[in-house]
């Protein structure tokens, strides 16, 4: 019973791909018999013309400033005291942006200097001591009556002096190191601007901590052009070198473009895609690279956080412009090679072979083969179908740029609409009844 089965199974399985395989071929078969009585499309022409072929690469990036300063507190410096900027405000590099409590570092730095001054007085005492000694030994000297024992006292109370004079300039010089850094305390205690441009955030509400704070007190962009960072593929990166010209279109901008050059790209990834062990298995992971881009022009109409869309030009720029004809017109023969069909003066078709060069996804750039104005057919499937032949006269034909081109037809609409010379236009008249009819 199973073995029936069986067997009834497999006769309809065949009988169904049977019936499916002639259903296929019944319905090419109506489709090729149905497009070859209902085609009744023109031949469509269009010159041919130089376009811009080069190779252009597509990524996304977003504005920045050439340069930017973010102060953030400083938590051993203490509580800020005073600003000294707005923001908004136009500022110079050096320019003084506030300053932090500084009472306790300036007690400390006049008291080392009250030190440092007294400490030089008292140098001075000794050093006038130290001379009325050296005068007294001098004079003891030329006494005949002054012991050696004394001599030496006088000797030795020079000496002590001159030990102590070393030791009060010790205490000067270090007095004057305590003055000195404490003054560069108080120099830091007044930060400044390291950059010129413009005051875009002031934050006087910032809560120190003990690792000072998590956004900046006071952040300043650069006054001079924006540039443009963004990430691009691995697959781009070997294709995209310094200098390489860019079209920057400002996504809020519909209509304005502004020009660039590629300025850096990163020999790292960003971040830790580098990894072997997340991207050296191959997969679907692409790394990405960081890249710079420098504006050219006025910056002025753009801000900091636009997001844009970056053409790059990855061609070589002598070269990208070139004779060019739609995808759509090549046609290629059984041996492979690419050829157009070419309308001529005389409205002969012609098959012509060409030699393509460099390409984009809408045109193919044509190294030889054609020239400018030649017409080339754009519906190549067309001439097939009419049965056409190169050598042929092509008795209509439509010029995508110029319109429709009919020379016959036009000779014969003209000759029945012109009327005869010098009298009217023939009158219509009833066509003769059938003599059948008639009788």
């Amino acid at each position: 019973m199973k073995k029936k089965a069986m067997i009834w199974t497999g006769i309809i399985v065949l009988a169904v791909v049977l019936l499916g395989a002639a259903a296929f071929v019944f319905k090419d078969r109506l489709f090729l018999a149905g497009a070859s009585e209902e085609l009744d499309e023109p031949v469509m022409v269009q010159p041919v013309a130089m376009q811009e072929l080069g190779e252009s690469i597509l990524v996304t990036g977003q504005i920045i400033p050439s340069d930017e300063q973010k102060v953030f507190h400083e938590a051993e410096n203490g509580e800020v005291n005073e600003f000294f900027v707005e923001e908004n405000q136009v500022v110079e590099a050096d320019t003084p942006l506030y300053s932090y409590d500084d009472s306790a570092v300036n007690s400390e730095y006049n008291k080392a200097v009250r030190t440092r001054d007294l400490t030089k007085k008292r140098l001075a005492i000794a050093n006038d001591e130290l001379a009325a000694a050296r005068k007294l030994l001098k004079d003891m000297k030329k006494n005949p009556d002054i012991t050696k024992e004394e001599l030496n006292a006088a000797s030795k109370e020079i000496v002590q002096l001159e030990m102590d004079i070393e030791g009060i300039k010790d205490e000067v010089s270090s007095a004057q190191q305590t003055i000195d850094e404490t003054a560069i305390q108080k120099e830091k205690l007044t930060v400044k601007s390291k950059i010129a441009g413009t005051v875009v955030k002031v934050n006087k509400n910032v809560e120190p901590t003990e690792n000072g704070s998590a956004e900046p007190i006071v952040h300043i962009i650069s006054s001079g052009p924006f540039k443009v960072i963004g990430t691009m593929s691995e697959f781009d990166t070997v294709k995209v070198k310094p200098g390489q010209a860019v079209v920057i279109r400002p996504k809020v901008f519909k209509d304005r473009t502004w020009d660039g050059t590629i300025e850096s790209v990163s020999q790292f990834p960003e971040g830790d895609q580098g990894g072997m062990d997340e991207f050296g298995g191959g997969g679907g992971n692409v790394t990405m690279y960081p890249f710079t881009v420098a504006i050219a022009g006025d910056t002025k109409d753009l801000r900091q956080g636009f997001h844009v869309s970056l053409e790059i030009n990855v061609s070589d720029l002598e070269q990208s412009e070139q004779l060019a004809i739609p995808h759509m017109a090549l046609d290629m023969d059984e041996e492979g090679n690419e050829f157009v069909y070419v309308i001529n003066d005389d409205n002969i078709l012609e098959k012509r072979p060409v030699v393509l060069g460099e390409m984009n996804d809408e045109f193919a750039g044509v190294a030889e083969g054609l020239e400018p104005g030649d017409l080339v057919v754009t519906n190549p499937y067309v001439i097939m179908m009419n049965n056409l032949e190169p050598g042929q006269e092509v008795p209509d034909f439509v010029n995508m740029v110029e319109g429709m081109e009919e020379p016959g037809m036009m000779d014969e609409t003209e000759t029945e609409a012109e009327p005869a010379e010098g009298g009217e236009a023939p009158e219509e008249t009833e066509p003769e009844a059938d003599e059948s009819e008639a009788n």
